[in-house]
């Protein structure tokens, strides 16, 4: 009985060291936010396996409903619309709501919301004379699209937002790498690209976010999805980021490292280190 006892005990502690797969998408964001969630866990006694920048959202979501990944970021207008083929919806409780009983159902948690709405963000130049996406009906004759592959092709991205405004332009978006749209705006190869709201490109390099004047786009808040099987402790680190954003500091977190040219890991580091800063000079 006691060499049973000790094998159940030592069978146990392997599965409990087990490492924690981390993923995230292949750009910035979410790379922080796969770091974000890492370095998190570790300081919780969670081992840790990175598989960042791994690609887009079905490359994750795939991984995750497979059993590579055990946790990722993911967006809720994302989720609805690009991986459950579900109908927009612009209510963020209604949102959530479809969003956690189909990841239920997957044997997947919809977890804690990380305090941000990185929404799609309709992007221009500050010259260019428009202000909101229905401004753009002035301009479809002579502006040049830029996407990256995703929003070129999901269901709520381009093709949706030209129905949803009737805007017909003369010219096919090119589609490139997301990371590239930018400097292509910047550079004036393209007119009009589909950025995030909290990207801190946007105002460095002096461009304008078009306002969504006839809401298209559903809310998109930050979520850690993890796999039901986690170890309870890994759980409850992942639970405990719930609120720790908003989007004005996911927004300088972004530009740090895209702006500022900062290597993501002590970028993550120090904004950890604040925030339990913070929080224990609010216990006091």
């Amino acid at each position: 009985m006691r060499k049973l006892a000790i094998c159940l005990l030592l069978l146990a502690s392997c599965r409990s060291e087990k490492p924690v797969v981390v993923g995230s998408k292949n750009f910035t964001e979410s790379v922080i936010l796969g770091e974000l969630l890492a370095q998190k866990l570790e300081s919780s006694g969670c081992k840790v396996d990175r598989r960042l920048n791994l690609g887009g959202t079905l490359v994750c979501d795939a991984a995750i409903a497979a059993g590579s990944l055990g946790t990722y970021v993911e967006y809720s207008g994302t989720a609805l619309t690009a991986i459950l083929h579900q109908p927009l919806q612009q209510s963020r409780a209604a949102v959530n709501d479809s969003v956690t009983k189909a990841y239920a159902k997957r044997g997947l948690h919809w977890g804690a919301n990380l305090g941000f709405n990185d929404t799609f963000a309709m992007i221009v130049r500050r010259n260019a004379g428009v202000k909101t996406i229905s401004d753009l009906e002035r301009v479809a004759a002579t502006f040049q699209p830029g996407f990256g592959y995703e929003f070129a092709s999901r269901p709520d991205g381009w093709n949706g937002l030209l129905q949803h405004y009737r805007l017909h332009f003369a010219k096919s978006p090119k589609t490139m790498e997301l990371g590239l749209t930018y400097k292509a705006l910047a550079a004036g190869q393209v007119d009009l690209i589909a950025g995030n709201s909290t990207d801190g490109l946007i105002e460095s390099l002096g461009l304008t976010v078009l306002e969504d004047d006839r809401h298209y786009f559903p809310p998109y808040d930050a979520a850690v999805v993890y796999r039901n099987d986690l170890d309870p402790k890994c759980r409850a680190a992942l639970d405990s980021l719930a609120n720790i954003l908003d989007d004005t500091a996911m927004r300088r977190l972004n530009y740090e490292v895209d702006g500022r040219k900062r290597r993501v890991e002590d970028v993550v580091r120090e904004f950890l280190n604040g925030a339990r800063r913070a929080n224990a000079a609010g216990n006091r």
